[in-house]
């Protein structure tokens, strides 16, 4: 009978050892192990006065944590405007992650502000797309773990845009099982697409069925953002109250 030497026995039984320990790890701990501390994301010195300010009606850490974005992955952050949202999913990826901050036609005030923060090393990993919102991405980006379209659906409605190609392109851009995840002010019942322009709402029905339309499937609802005692009939803009706002989480299936 042939003997193994002791040293190999050895290395063997301390190999089985660290492979039962691995088996035995849940496969949530690694994905946690992923999770930035979303907190001091937001408490982060280097961050801008103004964005601080913006703190106060974003809700930033709840915002974070219902993505679910994770360090290392890649992210769209659709409407980019002046970058408030873009540089926090950069700030959460980290330098293993990669950002894309979409925007098209956005007004001069935005593009200074983000070329301007752009110039910061918050903004490393993120590259500029200066393209259309229903062709939001060059044909070699894809496989994306996260989408972001924050505050700006609405004005999709009333710009030269193919919403349902839009929601298409997105659709396919994301990994199986990743998330797309909107927030936008919230319209009265009945108003549709129809105040996009005046008041800077829409209807979270309406934006939900568009939106499932492309084959997403709804994965979560937010009500962080809400507030009851907005009438949905002001512009949002010098609302008297507090601008009531939607969270929505979809799901590309498996």
């Amino acid at each position: 009978m042939n003997l193994l030497p002791r040293s190999l026995v050895c290395f063997v039984a301390i190999g089985a050892a660290v492979a039962g320990m691995l088996a035995a790890t849940p496969v949530s701990s690694f994905a946690q192990a992923l999770t930035p501390d979303y907190a001091a994301l937001i408490a982060a010195p280097d961050r801008a006065d103004s964005d601080r300010q913006t703190d106060q009606r974003r809700d930033p850490v709840k915002l974070l944590a219902f993505t679910g974005v994770k360090s290392g992955t890649t992210v769209l952050d659709m409407g980019a405007g002046g970058g408030y949202s873009t540089e926090l999913m950069a700030r959460a990826v980290g330098a293993g992650g990669q950002v894309y901050a979409q925007d098209f036609e956005s007004s001069a005030r935005a593009k200074e502000r983000f070329e301007a923060r752009m110039k910061t090393p918050a903004m490393k990993n993120v590259i500029a797309l200066d393209r259309k919102f229903d062709d939001p991405l060059p044909v070699d980006i894809g496989r994306l773990d996260l989408i972001t379209f924050f505050f700006f659906y609405h004005d999709t409605t009333y710009m030269t845009v193919d919403r349902a190609q839009m929601n298409k392109r997105l659709f396919a851009a994301l990994k199986p099982g990743a998330f797309l995840v909107i927030a936008d002010h919230s319209a009265k019942a009945g108003s549709g697409t129809s105040v996009g322009k005046t008041l800077h709402r829409i209807e979270e029905s309406t934006l939900k069925s568009e939106v499932e339309a492309a084959g997403f499937k709804l994965a979560g609802e937010a009500d962080f953002l809400r507030h009851p005692e907005d009438t949905r009939e002001e512009r949002i803009f010098g609302s008297k109250v507090p601008v009531d706002e939607f969270v929505l989480k979809f799901q590309k299936p498996n």
